[in-house]
């Protein structure tokens, strides 16, 4: 997902985005481990996605402040 796209949305919207990210981390992980993960790249793109929508939810709060 794009920061461009992240930015379009609402905080409540990033929070569920980021939420869900999250479940698919952890079955990532989790697939992981048990050995049927087939595509070990989709964790770092997970990861880096949750990242992405983190920063962008903490400048908007940050903006909100100000």
């Amino acid at each position: 997902m794009k920061a461009e796209e992240l930015r379009e949305l609402a905080e409540e919207e990033l929070k569920a985005k980021i939420e869900d990210q999250s479940k698919e981390l952890f079955q990532l992980k989790f697939q992981l481990h048990t050995g049927h993960l087939e595509d070990p790249a989709k964790l770092r793109k997970v990861r880096r996605n949750i990242a992405r929508a983190k920063t962008i939810l903490h400048q908007k709060q940050a903006a909100k402040q100000d």
